[in-house]
C-alpha cells in the first residue's frame, strides 16, 4: 500500500531502469519517457524493411507502458534499493507486473482488430509470445486470461497514453492470406521490439558492451575481398578438369545473381565447389539488390565449422558468426557472441535447427534475430534434409519470406527435393511458387552432373536379396582404402566387429571431439596413401570431405546414395571411376521416414532404373516420398498459427512447443569423459553451469535414447551431477574405438587385472 505522496512524484521522476556505478554509487536513472522513445525509434527502423514502420513504432511506446503506475514505480525502488527510502512504501510488494497493461492500453485504444497484433508482442516482451485462450493448456499464462487480470489501467501516466494514441497505424502493403501470414507478421514485429528493447536497455545498463557492436564492413566491401581471394585461389589451384568445372559454376552463379528476388536452387553435384560458389552468389546478389547479410543454413553442426572457416578465410575472421549449439567460448569473440542474439553480422553461419525453430519460436531469446532475416540472403545447404514432418510449415514461411520480407532462398544441394508447388496422386502440394535453377535449364543441369561425373555405382544383381554383414565385410577386406556407410549405430558396430584391426568406426556415439580427431586421422591417411579402412553411420554424408577409392552403401534414400557416392573419388584424381556399391543390409533402415526413403528408392530400382546419379531421378523420388510420409505437418502447426479471425486467436507458445526438428523427449544428453572432458565436468560440478563452460563441453556430448539412458543410469554408468545434467561416472563405458557403449556388457574383466 502506498503511504502519502510517493517518492517518484516528488522527484518527478518515472523510471524504466536503475542501475550502480562501479563504485557502488547509484548512476542517474533511465527516465521511462527515454526509454520508450529509444525503443520506439529502433523498432520502428527494423519493421520499416517490411513496410510495417508505424506498427514498430507503437509497440516500441507501449511495451513498458506498465511501468508508468505507480505502483510499479514504487516496485522498482524497493526491488533494486534504489534511494533505499521506505518510508514512502508501507508493507513489501511482490511481484509487480506491466507487459500486460500495455498490452490492454493497445487494445483499447486501436480496436480488437489492430490492437490485438500489438498486444501480442507486448505482453509477451519478456515471457515470450503467448497463446491466446487457455485451449490449449496455456491456463493463466494465456493473454485472454491475462488481460481479463489488469484493473489499473487508468493510473498509466497520460503522457505515454498521449504519444501512442498520436500514432496512425495502416495494414501492411499487402493482403494478409489464410494460413501462417499474419502469425509470420506478428512474430516479424514481436522480433523488432524485443531486439529494439534489449538493445536499448543494454546501452544504459551495460554500455562497454553495447560499444562493441557493430562496426562490420560493408556487403560490398566484403565483395571485394571475395574477389581478391577468389583470383588468387585460381592462380594457385591445379589447372584440372573438376578445377575448370567449378570455376565455370562460379561464373554462372555470379551472373544469376543480377536476377530479381526469388527463390533460387543450385544444382551442382557433390564436389563442384557449392560452398564458394553459393558465397559469390551471395555477396553479388546482396549488393545488387541493397541486402543486409548472408545466412548460411546448414544441416549439421560438423560442417558448419568447417565452411565457417572457410567463409573466414575469404572475408575476414571478424565478419563471421557461427551460431549453434557447439560454438567453443574460447574460440569466439565477445563480439560475435553478442551477434548470435541478433544476427547483426554481414554473414551468418547457422544450423537448420536453431533458423526454422526461429521462425516458429516463442521465447524472446530466440526470436529476437527473426527480423534480421528480413533483406538478406538465406541459403540452404543440403537443403533435401529439411524435416519431412515439418514441410509444409517451413515451405510456406519460406515463401511469404520472399513476398513480403525481401529475403530471397538460394536451394543449394546435388540432390535437389521437389519443393515446387505442384499436383501430387491428384492433390495440391502446397509448396514454392517459383524456384529458378541458377545453373540453367535441365539439359544444362544435366550437362553438368556429367561433366562431373566420377564414379560408378554398381547394384546388387538383385536389389531384393539381403547381404549379410560377413559377406560385406568379406569384401571390404579386399581393399586398402574403403570407406562403408549404414544407416544405424548398431549395424554400424555389427559390422565393425567383423573388420581387420585399425579399422575405424564412426557414429554418433562418438562425442564431437573425438569424430574430429578421428575424422582428421582419416583424412591424413588419406592423403598420405596408407591402408584405411572406415565404418560409419551417414553422419559423413554431408560436409565430411572425405575423398575414398572405393565407397559401400547400405540400401537408404537416394539422396543418401548420392552424398555417399560423393565421398568416392572427390577430386577425379583416380585415372578410372571410382567405385560405389550399394548393397541391401541385413537389418532394414530405422523405422520412419528413413525407412520410407529406403523403401522408395528400392521402387525406383525395381522399376528399371539403374543409375542413382541420374539427375532426373531426383524430383521423381522425393515426390514419391513426401506422398508416402505420414504428414507434412504432423504437429498441426499451420493450423495453430492460423488466426481465428473474430478473436484473432493464435497459439503461438504452443506451436513452438511442437515445433522441434530434434525431439529431445525420446533421447537425454551425457557428457562423456574424453580427453580434457574431465577436468571440466569436475568444475562444472563442483561450481555448477556457467555459460562458457556449458559451451566448452558442448564438442563432448553424446545423446542417447531414453530407455540406453535409464540402463546406464540403473548400472551407476552415469550421475546427475547439476539439475537435468548427466555425466559418466567412469570411461569403462566409453570406448576410444567406438564412443559411448550402449547395449554392451559394460564391466569388462580386464578392467579389475592388476
Amino acid at each position: 500500500m502506498v503511504k502519502g505522496k510517493a517518492k517518484w512524484e516528488m522527484d518527478d521522476k518515472v523510471i524504466a531502469h536503475v542501475r550502480k556505478n562501479d563504485d557502488g554509487t547509484w548512476a542517474s536513472p533511465q527516465l521511462l519517457s527515454e526509454h520508450l522513445e529509444n525503443t520506439a525509434r529502433l523498432s520502428e527502423i527494423y519493421a520499416v524493411r517490411f513496410h510495417s514502420g508505424e506498427w514498430g513504432k507503437v509497440a516500441g511506446l507501449a511495451h513498458d507502458a506498465g511501468k508508468g503506475r505507480l505502483l510499479w514505480q514504487n516496485y522498482i525502488r524497493q526491488k533494486s534499493g534504489f534511494y533505499n527510502d521506505n518510508e514512502y512504501i508501507e508493507g513489501k510488494l511482490g511481484k509487480v507486473t506491466h507487459a500486460i497493461h500495455g498490452a490492454v492500453l493497445v487494445e483499447k485504444l486501436f480496436g480488437k482488430a489492430c490492437g490485438r497484433f500489438l498486444a501480442y508482442c507486448i505482453a509477451g516482451h519478456h515471457a515470450g509470445l503467448p497463446d491466446w485462450s487457455s485451449a490449449e493448456g496455456a491456463g493463466q499464462s494465456s493473454l485472454q486470461f491475462q488481460e481479463t487480470q489488469v484493473k489499473d489501467l487508468e493510473k498509466i501516466d497520460t503522457s505515454i497514453i498521449e504519444k501512442i494514441q498520436a500514432a496512425k497505424l495502416k495494414p501492411p502493403l499487402w493482403k494478409f492470406s489464410k494460413g501462417l501470414d499474419v502469425s509470420l507478421w506478428i512474430r516479424m514485429l514481436y522480433s523488432c521490439l524485443v531486439d529494439a528493447d534489449f538493445l536499448d536497455t543494454e546501452s544504459y545498463m551495460n554500455e562497454s558492451q553495447a560499444d562493441i557492436r557493430g562496426g562490420y564492413c560493408s556487403i560490398p566491401e566484403l565483395l571485394e575481398r571475395y574477389n581478391q581471394f577468389t583470383k588468387h585461389l585460381d592462380t594457385i589451384a591445379e589447372d584440372s578438369r573438376v578445377n575448370k568445372i567449378r570455376r565455370d559454376i562460379r561464373k554462372k552463379c555470379i551472373q544469376a545473381a543480377h536476377e530479381p528476388q526469388g527463390i533460387f536452387s543450385l544444382s551442382v553435384p557433390t564436389g563442384g565447389g557449392k560452398t564458394l560458389s553459393s558465397l559469390a552468389f551471395g555477396l553479388e546478389h546482396a549488393k545488387k539488390h541493397n541486402l543486409d547479410r548472408i545466412i548460411y543454413v546448414i544441416p549439421y553442426t560438423s560442417i558448419i565449422e568447417q565452411n565457417a572457416d572457410v567463409f573466414r578465410l575469404v572475408v575476414g575472421e571478424d565478419q563471421v558468426v557461427e551460431h549453434h549449439s557447439s560454438l567453443d567460448e574460447d574460440t569466439s569473440t565477445l563480439k560475435s557472441r553478442l551477434a548470435t542474439e541478433n544476427w547483426d553480422a554481414p554473414i551468418i553461419v547457422t544450423t537448420s535447427v536453431q533458423f526454422f525453430e526461429s521462425l516458429f519460436a516463442a521465447k524472446s531469446s530466440r526470436c529476437r534475430k527473426s527480423h534480421n532475416i528480413v533483406n538478406s540472403v538465406v541459403i540452404l545447404d543440403e537443403a533435401q534434409l529439411v524435416p519431412i514432418e515439418y514441410l509444409n510449415p517451413i515451405l510456406e514461411v519460406m515463401q511469404l519470406l520472399v513476398e513480403h520480407y525481401h529475403v530471397t532462398f538460394v536451394i543449394s544441394t546435388a540432390t535437389q527435393p521437389a519443393f515446387g508447388e505442384r499436383i501430387v496422386a491428384g492433390q495440391s502440394f502446397k509448396g514454392l511458387k517459383k524456384i529458378n535453377e541458377i545453373m540453367g535449364n535441365n539439359d544444362d543441369v544435366k550437362e553438368l552432373y556429367d561433366s562431373l561425373k566420377r564414379v560408378h555405382v554398381q547394384l546388387p544383381d538383385d536389389i531384393h536379396t539381403l547381404s549379410t554383414w560377413e559377406e560385406i565385410a568379406k569384401d571390404l577386406k579386399q581393399y586398402d582404402q574403403v570407406l562403408c556407410i549404414v544407416s544405424d549405430r548398431k549395424s554400424c558396430r555389427e559390422l565393425y566387429r567383423l573388420m581387420p584391426e585399425g579399422t575405424y568406426h564412426l557414429s554418433a556415439l562418438m562425442c564431437g571431439q573425438h569424430r574430429s580427431e578421428v575424422i582428421k586421422e582419416i583424412k591424413e591417411k588419406l592423403k598420405n596413401q596408407e591402408p584405411v579402412r572406415v565404418i560409419s553411420t551417414q553422419l559423413v554424408e554431408a560436409g565430411v570431405d572425405f575423398d575414398f577409392p572405393v565407397v559401400y552403401r547400405a540400401l537408404a534414400g537416394l539422396d543418401s546414395i548420392v552424398q555417399a557416392a560423393g565421398r568416392c573419388n572427390r577430386e577425379g584424381k583416380l585415372s578410372k571411376m571410382g567405385k560405389v556399391v550399394v548393397f541391401n543390409p541385413p537389418r532394414k533402415a530405422p523405422i520412419g521416414i528413413l525407412r520410407k526413403a529406403a523403401e522408395t528408392t528400392l521402387s525406383i530400382f525395381s522399376s528399371g532404373y539403374d543409375d542413382p546419379l541420374e539427375q532426373s531421378k531426383f524430383e521423381k523420388y522425393f515426390s514419391e516420398l513426401y506422398w508416402k510420409a505420414n504428414s507434412l505437418d504432423s504437429m498441426g502447426i499451420v493450423s495453430l498459427l492460423s488466426p481465428d479471425y473474430q478473436e484473432c486467436g493464435i497459439n503461438f507458445r504452443t506451436a513452438a512447443e511442437r515445433f522441434k526438428l530434434i525431439d529431445d523427449s525420446i533421447q537425454k544428453t551425457i557428457l562423456i569423459r574424453y580427453g580434457e572432458s574431465d577436468k571440466w565436468i569436475d568444475l562444472l560440478k563442483a561450481q555448477g553451469p556457467e555459460r562458457w563452460l556449458m559451451r566448452k563441453l558442448q564438442r563432448y556430448t553424446v545423446n542417447v535414447y531414453n530407455d540406453d539412458f535409464n540402463l546406464l543410469l540403473r548400472q551407476g554408468s552415469i550421475e546427475e551431477i547439476q539439475p537435468n545434467i548427466f555425466a559418466l561416472t567412469t570411461n569403462f563405458v566409453y570406448s576410444k574405438d567406438i564412443g559411448l557403449l550402449v547395449d554392451e556388457t559394460f564391466y569388462n574383466p580386464e578392467h579389475f587385472i592388476i
